[in-house]
């Protein structure tokens, strides 16, 4: 490459930086503008007088795409991590205290099945190998870029059309194995990783699970959050820039062509290629100025499905629970918990929830002797009209109090010594994240690989997108390879011109 080429990187989140370190090492020179003072965007750390959380995610699956980004540049993931495989994967707790420990090892996981539900554990082996299959051809379209209608006749998505289950949901798909609906459940909740109901989640997207179940669940020392700092200390060592504190106002555009950006000081900085790893619908209608879109326009975006939002409770506890790593508890009244959530766009008094309880495993979270407790409640997004900021402190004691009541940690209040809330309110007003959906676009097939918003971004020049609001879509291992198409299809770009 004889000119070394600029990239602009609009924030500092996993897809921007996988894609940072791509570019810086092959010879781009390249910069990130990061709003706020750390790395990470929903992947960074909450630190609150020595107890420290993920802001996001929690579950490390498919630790392999994280490998290879670092293979990609010569480097080793764990020179710079520390990481436990947690199994059992995470406690699985329905009505009637029946409780379920999900686990890679096959053997452990049919004896469960069978115990429970007699006759039932051969559908396991029937998920694993037909679930592989699908898994085998399908990820093979996810690492691909849909830059054009015709990249659907790529052999990969031809071969790959017949199992994608059209027309099928996750829980109708997973009937294929199981009859009873609790077992389908241990396999389907998986789909609020998408923010999505089970039942409206697309079948192929059964290959969520079975990875789990194949590949296994990672920790990292420190938190989940490390996985980001670990990422721009790489990208550093490459010679790329992080600026910090530093927010950008909008991008500068001419004749469809984006040029460079302005920052919120009036500084204006231009580049080769800019790349937009803010919250998707956020950046089209606060960094775009309006008129400039056609299919993305506010009015457009609002008609799109999107994710569910979350309720968050973190808590520093001076005191460590018996509590598994992580947790999962079903509403009695699961599917109706689900409706509300995502159709009716209505607070469910029988609610699900997640607690992660990091502090068995990573002594490095917390002051000795004490813990950290992570609570995330699926909740609706701000299409709804619910008033999350004024009724705040109400949402948190009923919710609070629901934890408590499940659980059985009765004295959990007393134990509390530092507390934050994140709501739908808070997501938006202060992550910018569009309407508090958590997990983004939704994953339906209409806002899929060609239809959904592309990393090479259709409607301006020049412009490339990273993130849970691209293909491949939401999820820590989906950003990392979101990052990775930008990046090749930049340096495809520059290898052919230069």
């Amino acid at each position: 490459m004889n000119k070394k080429r600029k990239i602009i990187i609009v924030g500092a989140g996993p897809g921007g930086l996988a894609a940072g370190m791509i570019l810086a090492h092959n010879n781009f020179e390249v910069k990130i503008y990061e709003r706020e003072d750390k790395v990470g965007g929903r992947n960074r750390s909450i630190n609150i007088n020595g107890y420290t959380f993920d802001t996001g995610p929690t579950f490390f699956m498919m630790k392999f795409i994280y490998d290879q980004l670092f293979e990609m540049i010569g480097r080793k993931s764990e020179d710079y991590l520390k990481f436990t495989k947690i199994d059992p994967m995470y406690r699985l707790n329905f009505s009637n205290n029946r409780v379920f420990d999900s686990t890679t090892n096959l053997e452990d996981m049919a004896d469960q099945i069978e115990k429970t539900f007699p006759g039932e554990s051969k559908g396991l082996m029937r998920f694993k190998e037909k679930e592989r299959k699908r898994y085998q051809k399908l990820y093979k379209c996810l690492e691909k870029d849909y830059t054009h209608w015709w990249d659907f006749l790529r052999p990969q998505f031809i071969e790959a059309l017949p199992i994608l289950g059209i027309g099928k949901s996750l829980f109708s798909n997973l009937g294929n194995y199981f009859k009873p609906e609790l077992i389908r459940l241990i396999f389907t909740f998986q789909s609020k990783y998408l923010g999505m109901s089970p039942w409206e989640c697309p079948a192929g997207f059964t290959i969520i699970p079975y990875i789990e179940h194949e590949f296994g669940i990672y920790h990292v020392e420190g938190g989940l959050n490390q996985t980001s700092m670990a990422m721009a200390n790489v990208f550093n060592e490459e010679g790329g820039n992080i600026k910090f504190s530093t927010e950008v106002k909008r991008l500068i555009i001419e004749n469809r062509k984006v040029l460079g950006v302005e920052l919120s000081n009036g500084e204006k900085d231009f580049a080769d290629e800019v790349i937009i790893n803010a919250d998707f619908a956020y950046s089209m209608t606060h960094l775009i100025e309006k008129g400039e879109l056609k299919k993305y326009s506010k009015k457009k975006l609002d008609e799109k499905k999107y994710s569910c939002s979350t309720f968050m409770i973190y808590l520093g506890i001076d005191k460590i629970y018996d509590l598994p790593h992580h947790n999962i508890y079903f509403a009695d009244d699961y599917r109706g918990n689900i409706e509300d959530v995502f159709n009716r766009k209505e607070i469910s008094k029988d609610f699900s929830f997640y607690v992660q309880n990091a502090s068995i495993v990573d002594k490095t979270l917390a002051p000795k002797g004490k813990s950290t407790l992570y609570f995330l409640i699926p909740v609706p997004n701000n299409f709804s009209a619910i008033k999350w900021n004024e009724e705040k402190e109400k949402f948190k004691k009923m919710y609070l109090d629901g934890v408590i009541n499940r659980m059985g940690i009765t004295d959990l209040k007393e134990h509390i010594e530092v507390e934050k809330i994140i709501t739908p309110s808070d997501w938006e007003s202060e992550y910018n994240v569009y309407k508090g959906a958590t997990f983004n676009l939704a994953h339906n097939l209409q806002q899929m690989l060609y239809f959904r918003p592309r990393n090479k971004f259709e409607e301006l020049n020049n412009c490339y997108l990273v993130g849970g609001g691209t293909h491949p879509g939401s999820g820590l291992p989906t950003i990392y390879e979101s990052g990775k198409i930008s990046a090749k299809l930049i340096i495809e770009k520059y290898k052919k011109r230069d």
